[in-house]
């Protein structure tokens, strides 16, 4: 047997194959694998809800940038893109006065693609316009694999070159100093750990992550005030008694939770806010010396990867 006969063959899959439906069948799928159109898109994204109401029509599935809080909506088509859908992607980001737009379609039509290019060129560095193609693949007789195309993106160099320039203007050294620490955390997490899918780090005290469920779990490295820096599970979903709910029945199991770390934990129900907060805390502040960022970046690091390892089954059972 040659090589080239022990190849595989390569087939491209029909949508309608694996989903029948866009709204009964693609849109809950790509809901509960969100994940894999953040990787794509290089955002952690959770979905907040979808088919949301938006005047007599409903958003596919409207999510949230975990990074920098920024909302995302995201309209599917399982055919070839049209103007009705353009004009919907329009109305809804008005609707939700979005920062991200994302446009998933079989195909892309040349003048919707050109369309969304001056839309990125156009706006600022807040907005971003994405066209995606959702493809299907095989290997030989394998199952059916998803692959989003990029086609239509932000003008990355046009807007970082811009957002550079106003936050010249506008972020002080010490938020620069915050942006540049939480920037190496983000970059060792997303490279070395495939922790997250955040690439940007925004010039504020704290960086956050998705714990991978829509009710806004999320978990947080930050320094607060009182020369202390912190990692913390965030639970802050709208509905507060859910949150006290979720704490409550993690704190029931505290004696686990602490064995498994291997340390005690600042259990903060919050009682007089709406969210709540396990956390473990140390020593430092921004203004220490690189030497000693650099230290607190690692235990961060370990830190987040350790809650991720214990809190993350538990949550999978408790806030799902």
């Amino acid at each position: 047997m040659t090589a080239m006969e022990e190849l595989a063959k390569i087939d491209r899959v029909d949508l309608r194959e694996v989903w029948l439906n866009e709204a009964a069948n693609f849109t809950p799928w790509l809901a509960e694998n969100i994940s894999l159109l953040g990787e794509a898109l290089g955002m952690d994204m959770e979905v907040e809800t979808t088919e949301a109401p938006v005047g007599s029509y409903s958003l596919d599935i409207l999510a949230r940038d975990v990074g920098n809080g920024h909302s995302v909506i995201i309209e599917n088509q399982l055919e070839i893109t049209n103007h009705t859908h353009l004009g919907q992607l329009l109305t809804y980001m008005a609707g939700f006065d979005a920062n991200v737009i994302v446009w998933i379609a079989k195909e892309f039509r040349d003048e919707h693609r050109e369309a969304l290019d001056l839309l990125n060129h156009r706006t600022g560095e807040d907005t971003q316009f994405f066209g995606i193609e959702v493809e299907l693949w095989k290997i030989d007789d394998s199952r059916p694999a998803v692959n989003f195309k990029l086609v239509a993106t932000p003008n990355e160099w046009r807007k970082q070159t811009i957002s550079s320039v106003r936050v010249a203007g506008s972020s002080s050294p010490r938020e620069e100093r915050y942006r540049a620490f939480f920037q190496e955390l983000i970059d060792t997490l997303r490279e070395d750990y495939s922790f997250t899918n955040v690439r940007k780090a925004q010039p504020r005290h704290f960086s956050s992550f998705s714990a991978g469920h829509a009710r806004r779990v999320q978990y947080v490295a930050d320094f607060p005030s009182g020369e202390r820096t912190r990692i913390a599970v965030y639970i802050d979903n709208v509905d507060r008694d859910w949150n006290k709910g979720l704490f409550d029945r993690l704190h029931e199991i505290k004696v686990d939770i602490e064995s498994e770390l291997g340390e005690p934990l600042e259990w903060e129900r919050l009682d007089e806010r709406r969210a709540s907060r396990i956390a473990v805390v140390r020593q430092g502040a921004i203004d220490d010396t690189d030497e000693t960022l650099q230290e607190i970046r690692e235990w961060m690091v370990g830190r987040l990867l350790k809650f991720k390892q214990v809190f993350g089954p538990r949550l999978d059972e408790l806030a799902g």
